[in-house]
């Protein structure tokens, strides 16, 4: 069944360990600084050498107008992080049937959104199909492009995504 719309969706609550518990509608997810998930996916060129961002609308209730290379969003009630990422994934920038190779989990803890970001990346050239409610504009950029974006404090790249970003290029650098 697809979630609910708006601040009634249901979400899945999870533990500090990263374990679901239970579920709770956004709004109360939101203004309680509750723990929930997010599946979120980074898009690569079939090259592996640029990844999507795109540009989130100036109505998105979190980090509206800012940059973010992760399609993605909050797991739903009786939804894997996995089912989110491809749900997410689909809706945002329409792409579909695409391998999901998981990643890492990264955390975003700053006493307002705490939640276990559930990273996972594929490979895709396009075509792109945006959500206009969700996304402006997307485009590639290489990966010394993105690293430049990330490192770059006044850029207006969204926090959770820029944490998961620099993570994932550390873990890519060690490789």
């Amino acid at each position: 069944m697809p979630p609910m719309s708006g601040s009634d969706e249901l979400v899945a609550l999870y533990d500090l360990d990263g374990t679901a518990v239970g579920a709770a509608t956004r709004s109360r997810v939101r203004a309680e600084g509750l723990w929930h998930a997010a599946g979120v996916v980074l898009v690569r060129s079939s090259d592996g050498e640029r990844v999507y961002v795109h540009l989130r609308t100036a109505t998105k209730d979190v980090y509206p107008s800012t940059w973010d290379c992760w399609a993605g969003g909050i797991v739903a009630a009786g939804e894997t992080p996995e089912e989110c990422a491809r749900r997410e994934l689909a809706e945002e920038l329409g792409v579909h049937g695409v391998e999901l190779r998981p990643l890492f989990v990264h955390v975003t803890d700053d006493d307002t959104i705490r939640a276990h970001n559930f990273a996972f990346e594929t490979r895709w050239d396009g075509p792109f199909v945006h959500q206009p409610s969700e996304v402006v504009e997307g485009r590639w950029l290489t990966l010394s492009e993105l690293r430049s974006w990330l490192d770059d404090p006044e850029s207006r790249f969204i926090p959770d995504g820029r944490l998961g970003a620099l993570e994932w290029f550390r873990r890519e650098d060690a490789r």
